[in-house]
């Protein structure tokens, strides 16, 4: 940068925020800095807020580069629009000529996908525009409303070019075919064949221009678009005055992200008798259950006769399962669970894990240890006894340490070095990077320190210091007699001998 740019920057800085000096004074200073070089923000983040305030004008006749500073920006004036539409169909920007571009150069333009105007989208070729609006709502179906209210403004930006519904009362061509606008419409009305269209109404709109009848026959189409709350709210509403008593069960499967609007006295009228409309409401694609609405569609298909079964268990999850009462999960028969398979039960209160580790080692009918890899999800719910069975099953274990750290906390403090040693096998390293877990920490402090130096030898400090002048009989295994040496800085591996000798 010139050297007077360089003493201008914060002398404009200075300028504005100590002498008050006028808006257009700064606009014209800006405008002279910015139309020769475009000033990042790290060297000047004064100016990042005016350069959001710039003439229109100015944009139109400054560095390509701008683009990329305008991206910060939350909002463009219309002539602010036009004038960056100016600069793009200029084709002199780092993305080339509208006509040019694929689906990466829309998305790189990130929010500037909502300033182009119908001009500069009609040169991107229909098929890209189709692209770019299909990755937008394949994303949305796992978003929060928020980030999908987001996504139905790009998806508005990015089908900006498409001929617009006619008001009912400008309309230059009948359509006889189509059916009569309901009261308060002024659209054409959604059916089948445009039903994308509903992204281009307004909330008023909604309701009197999408049918009922249009909504319950096309619903799974509708739900794939990128809904926001408020258009939720009026599709549970439209839904509502459709079944006036209740919901059949067909439709239940295809509620989606509706379903999470009912309350819970709703959900216990709902006739969930078979396991796959239980297993389609509760898909995670639908959006996040509050654990009473959970609890109470569980309640309601036990109630109407269901049983959970490996597969649906499968279906639901260990996220959702950790949402069930304990009295619904005492009710999973152990087979179940063995058919599900390995779960994700991490969320699960420690009692929950008990109970389904109880279950799981039922299921097995087996010695935990020959069959650790199905078993090792449950392993949170597993006592001292069956843990120290694991360690010494003559068997590799090699527990990793997220395992080892997810097991009860109570447990694990019943432990032996030794038992810790066999159970992490290879892994018995990584134990030092969680040193200051609190449930390692207890763990460590009731070891003695000698024993955690010669049997583990991974540097772990804070045990206690070896009893002196007593003596232990051969059974012992957790105590070294006739020791008397501080706790190490550094692991006494020297030393070390088997305590074999030290109890003989």
């Amino acid at each position: 940068m010139n050297p007077i740019m360089v003493w201008a920057v914060p002398a404009l800085a200075a300028a504005t925020l100590c002498l008050r000096v006028s808006t257009d004074l700064v606009k014209a200073t800006v405008a002279a800095l910015i139309f020769g070089a475009v000033l990042s923000k790290a060297e000047h983040p004064q100016l990042e807020v005016l350069l959001c305030d710039l003439e229109p004008s100015t944009i139109a006749i400054s560095d390509p580069k701008i683009l990329e500073k305008l991206k910060l920006c939350p909002a463009l004036t219309g002539a602010q629009q036009d004038a960056l539409n100016a600069l793009l169909l200029s084709g002199h920007t780092e993305y080339g000529d509208p006509s040019s571009w694929d689906l990466q150069t829309l998305q790189d333009l990130g929010p500037l996908v909502l300033a182009l105007n119908q001009t500069t989208l009609s040169l991107v070729a229909e098929a890209v525009r189709e692209d770019f609006r299909s990755s937008i709502a394949a994303a949305s179906i796992t978003q929060s409303h928020s980030q999908r209210d987001k996504s139905l403004l790009l998806l508005g930006a990015a089908a900006a070019s498409r001929p617009r519904l006619k008001r009912s009362t400008d309309r230059e061509i009948p359509f006889p075919n189509l059916p009569k606008p309901s009261s308060g419409c002024l659209s054409e009305p959604i059916t089948a064949s445009n039903i994308d269209d509903i992204l281009f109404l307004t909330i008023e709109q909604l309701d009197p221009c999408l049918s009922n009848d249009v909504l319950i026959k096309n619903l799974q189409a509708v739900l794939d678009l990128p809904i926001t709350s408020q258009m939720s709210q009026i599709l549970k509403k439209k839904v509502d005055e459709f079944f006036p008593e209740g919901i059949p069960e067909e439709q239940l499967r295809h509620l989606g992200l509706l379903s999470r609007l009912y309350t819970e006295q709703e959900i216990s009228r709902w006739p969930v008798t078979s396991s796959d409309t239980l297993a389609a409401l509760l898909r995670p694609s639908g959006g996040e259950w509050h654990d009473a609405q959970v609890q109470q569609l569980l309640s309601r298909y036990l109630a109407l006769g269901g049983s959970l079964t490996g597969p649906l268990l499968q279906e639901m999850g260990g996220k959702t399962l950790c949402k069930l009462q304990e009295e619904q999960i005492q009710q999973i028969p152990p087979a179940a669970i063995r058919t599900a398979g390995p779960l994700n039960i991490s969320t699960c209160s420690q009692s929950k894990k008990e109970q389904l580790y109880g279950k799981a080692k039922e299921a097995l009918g087996s010695s935990p240890s020959s069959h650790y890899c199905w078993i090792q999800p449950y392993l949170g719910g597993a006592p001292a006894e069956d843990l120290k069975d694991l360690a010494n099953a003559g068997v590799a274990i090699n527990m990793d340490l997220e395992t080892f750290l997810a097991l009860n906390p109570e447990e694990l403090q019943k432990l032996s070095v030794a038992d810790v040693k066999h159970l992490l096998g290879e892994n018995l390293a990584k134990l030092k990077e969680a040193e200051q877990e609190p449930a390692v920490l207890s763990w460590v402090q009731k070891q003695f320190q000698r024993e955690l130096d010669c049997e583990l030898g991974i540097g772990l400090q804070g045990g206690r210091p070896q009893p002196t002048g007593t003596a232990s009989s051969p059974a012992a295994t957790t105590s070294v007699a006739s020791v008397t040496s501080p706790a190490a800085t550094t692991p006494d591996t020297k030393n070390c001998y088997p305590y074999s000798h030290i109890f003989a």
